[in-house]
């Protein structure tokens, strides 16, 4: 048994009307999910809230259904997909709700490890061993041309950062990344959205959430992207697995 120490908070920032983000975390089921939602007249509010409605209720059908022998790993990518249909769905049907999409970011566990998925620019960091690293692939145009051209893509314009090439509800499928690891004690996990990663680098991440628990860490990267600017919604879920198994705990 995994036992995690975990919080989550979401702020509106300092330059946005409404708040498109939305966030779901449950130590029981073991499922944490950020989603951020865009679309106009607050189309991309509704878009972030089915996202993770869907993805929460599935995942605890799923997880209760006795005799499967799909494993966590392909209920979450299933939930994923069901959350793309369910808000392609809604943009086709409503007005108000057309064009609208999200990114999702959803970390569970097993009994062992850690399985991380994504669509969009939400990222998912990995803290273990006083370093940090990106679990998750961000699906943008920046992203994708620095993959295939590195040098090329230093030239180009940052508003290449915002345009998505993947996000829930856009089309009628969608293709998460999705990968399963080892779990550690003592691993630590940050699942946001861009409001923090876009002011707040990873090695400040690292240094906020090595030093505070995951309440304070929340709070304090909070404060710290609103003090570069605040230009997003932002939002964050951090995880410290504090024991695995009959590991004991950690202090």
């Amino acid at each position: 048994m995994i036992i995690i120490e975990s919080a989550g908070i979401t702020d509106i920032g300092r330059k946005r009307k409404n708040n498109e983000d939305c966030l779901f975390l449950d130590d029981d089921q073991r499922l944490y999910v950020v989603a951020d939602g865009m679309g106009g007249h607050r189309a991309g509010e509704v878009a972030s809230k089915l996202v993770v409605k869907t993805i929460q209720n599935d995942m605890k059908r799923l997880g209760e259904e006795e005799g499967r022998e799909a494993t966590p790993k392909a209920w979450l990518l299933s939930s994923i997909h069901l959350a793309n249909q369910v808000v392609f769905h809604a943009s086709c049907n409503k007005n108000s709700c057309q064009g609208m999409g999200s990114t999702v970011s959803a970390v569970c566990f097993t009994d062992n490890t850690i399985i991380a998925a994504n669509v969009g620019d939400s990222p998912i960091y990995l803290i273990r061993d006083k370093s940090i690293k990106l679990l998750s692939v961000t699906h943008n145009l920046l992203a994708e041309q620095t993959a295939i051209d590195p040098e090329g893509a230093k030239y180009l314009s940052s508003v290449f950062k915002h345009i998505l090439t993947r996000a829930i509800g856009i089309e009628k499928t969608v293709k998460p990344d999705i990968c399963e690891i080892q779990c550690l004690k003592d691993d630590i996990l940050v699942i946001s959205s861009d409001g923090l990663s876009d002011k707040v680098s990873p090695e400040e991440i690292l240094a906020v959430v090595n030093k505070k628990r995951p309440d304070k860490a929340c709070k304090t990267l909070v404060d710290l992207a609103n003090k570069y600017g605040g230009d997003d919604n932002i939002t964050i879920i951090i995880l410290k697995i504090k024991r695995i198994n009959n590991d004991e705990f950690v202090a």
